[in-house]
């Protein structure tokens, strides 16, 4: 897993100081949280994955490390510096502003759909009607059976996840500043 740099942990907070609504934390996700949001993910069947809200890479990083080649890997994050930051890292990557276009960004790959979606976005920051936008384009772009994970730091989502999703499974992560509960979704 790759560290966290000094870097990002002061773009991430200072983003953050900028917009705490788009970027929902003081710092970056934990190790101990990547691993668990990437844990249920089978690679060997994976031939295109979507990441949301990618904030400083983190999860990217490890995404990237896992991917098999060919795999086309959709990354979206709404601040246009850290955006900026991960075109220029993962330039094997496309990266988009809007999850809220994610079906349109998807199929501007050739795509269907994808066969996951991994997302950071900070859902309780987010007006009810922006959470649906978001959770119809998910819906509408991840292929049947293909896991939606989430974490968030409340459990605000629960009842919205399991209206949607035929299988909701939540764990704790203590090792993150702040502690994430991780969601596991799948139809």
């Amino acid at each position: 897993m790759a560290a966290i740099t000094s870097s990002d942990k002061w773009t991430f907070f200072y983003k953050f100081l900028q917009s705490p609504r788009v970027v929902g934390s003081v710092v970056p996700s934990s190790s101990a949280l990547t691993r668990r949001m990437l844990r249920p993910v089978d690679w060997t069947e994976i031939r295109s994955i979507a990441e949301l809200g990618a904030g400083t890479g983190v999860f990217t990083k490890a995404i990237r490390a896992s991917v098999r080649p060919g795999t086309k890997v959709a990354v979206f994050e709404k601040e246009e510096v850290m955006r900026r930051r991960l075109t220029l890292q993962f330039q094997e990557f496309s990266c988009f502003e809007n999850a809220e276009d994610l079906s349109g960004a998807i199929r501007s790959l050739g795509l269907s759909g994808v066969d996951c979606i991994v997302s950071g976005l900070p859902f309780a920051n987010f007006p009810v009607e922006q959470r649906e936008k978001i959770m119809d384009e998910v819906q509408a772009s991840l292929r049947g059976g293909g896991p939606f994970i989430t974490f968030q730091y409340s459990l605000q989502m629960k009842s919205m996840l399991q209206e949607r999703f035929a299988s909701v499974r939540i764990s704790f992560v203590p090792w993150n500043f702040p502690p994430a509960f991780v969601y596991v979704c799948t139809n």
